[in-house]
């Protein structure tokens, strides 16, 4: 039985700091450059902006109030006929703390 091999990778990368996800977007790229794969990217996606706005206090003075923001910034990272070796090589990367991935096969 032959097993499945996705011809795209699809890596997405989300972080609340920029700095930290071009970094390990960085270390993504290094590890992926030691294979013989086409990789296209990092794409920056838009930052997502949540708003939020909240009362200074309880009770009174409803005008007076604060505004925080959350960004959320994104970023892509394409792989072409990705080998078992670079599959691996992506499973033993080790990233930062405040970064979210998700790998999709196509």
């Amino acid at each position: 039985m032959q097993l499945y091999k996705p011809q795209k990778l699809r890596i997405a990368l989300k972080a609340y700091n920029s700095k930290i996800l071009d970094e390990s977007c960085a270390k993504i790229i290094n590890v992926l450059n030691t294979t013989s794969v086409k990789i296209i990217g990092p794409i920056p996606l838009p930052t997502k902006r949540r708003i939020y706005c909240v009362l200074r206090s309880p009770h009174v003075n409803k005008d007076a109030r604060e505004h925080f923001e959350i960004r959320t910034h994104k970023r892509l990272i394409d792989l072409y006929y990705p080998s078992e070796i670079t599959i691996e090589n992506l499973r033993n990367i080790d990233l930062s703390g405040g970064v979210d991935v998700e790998i999709k096969s196509y």
